[in-house]
């Protein structure tokens, strides 16, 4: 039974099986997944990004994401980009192998936080000796191994109304290796009309304090999802080195933005 909270926002019967039946498909590719993990046993950076490439392409076929691209993902160096929901993650490693830097607590998250683990994702535990440092090893390490790095500067989701202060800490240490940095932008639309109660900011970003599960059943259950993820043309030409990071943030940040700003929603960089 749907109850009134799911109704009132517009998530009414037809929604609600179709968000169980992608549940059931959902369990199937981890499914699959895990038995791909299981005979192949990738050991190295690079299977395991192939191998959460693999995953997240077949997860947005299956579930019908549509993904529009502008601009080229970078083979190499450091991606950053805004950051709106769990999805973004899965978003990006759909369209090229990649290695995430995230929070420590994307770890617990139901389904993603596996899905990173597994893939060899770098933590980053705030307030810790030693984990700016451990970082910019991971990082190195995947740069080294050819493999592009992505990471959310804002360091938290939001509802996309507007983009936070880029922390310096992660970029600081991704310039001073030597990492060149390029710029991306992340959204989502709806290809179809999901209700007048449900809108992008509330059932595709995830942000908050929101219940995690009942935020993912919901959004299974949406039709004609939509991200389009922009990338700069060039890395970026920062002012200043690695010791003036805070000025470096500011600049990461206005790329980002400028991004958003030159393309409108649904406007494609051919």
């Amino acid at each position: 039974m749907v109850g009134p909270g799911l109704r009132k926002r517009g998530f009414d019967l037809v929604n609600f099986f179709r968000a169980a039946w992608r549940s059931v498909r959902l369990v199937g590719m981890f499914a699959r997944a895990g038995a791909e993990l299981v005979v192949t046993r990738p050991a190295t950076r690079e299977q395991r990004a192939a191998w959460l490439h693999r995953f997240c392409a077949r997860a947005m076929r299956g579930l019908k994401i549509e993904i529009d691209v502008s601009g080229s993902f970078p083979t190499r160096g450091a991606v950053i980009s805004n950051h709106l929901s769990y999805l973004d993650i899965v978003v990006y490693a759909a369209l090229h192998p990649c290695v995430f830097v995230s929070k420590a607590e994307i770890k617990s998250w139901p389904v993603v936080g596996w899905m990173t683990t597994m893939s060899g994702t770098v933590y980053v535990a705030r307030g810790h000796g030693g984990s700016a440092m451990k970082a910019r090893e991971g990082m190195q390490a995947a740069v080294d191994a050819g493999l592009p790095v992505v990471f959310f500067p804002e360091g938290t989701t939001t509802n996309g109304s507007g983009m936070l202060k880029f922390h310096s800490g992660l970029l600081a240490q991704a310039i001073d290796g030597g990492a060149p940095v390029t710029a991306a932008h992340i959204r989502y639309g709806f290809r179809e009309q999901n209700g007048p109660d449900v809108s992008v900011a509330d059932d595709v970003c995830y942000w908050g304090d929101r219940d995690m599960l009942g935020h993912i059943f919901t959004f299974l259950g949406l039709r004609g999802v939509r991200a389009e993820v922009l990338f700069a043309d060039e890395p970026i030409e920062f002012s200043s080195d690695a010791l003036h990071r805070k000025q470096a943030a500011i600049e990461a940040r206005a790329a980002v933005t400028a991004l958003a700003t030159a393309h409108p929603l649904g406007e494609k960089n051919e």
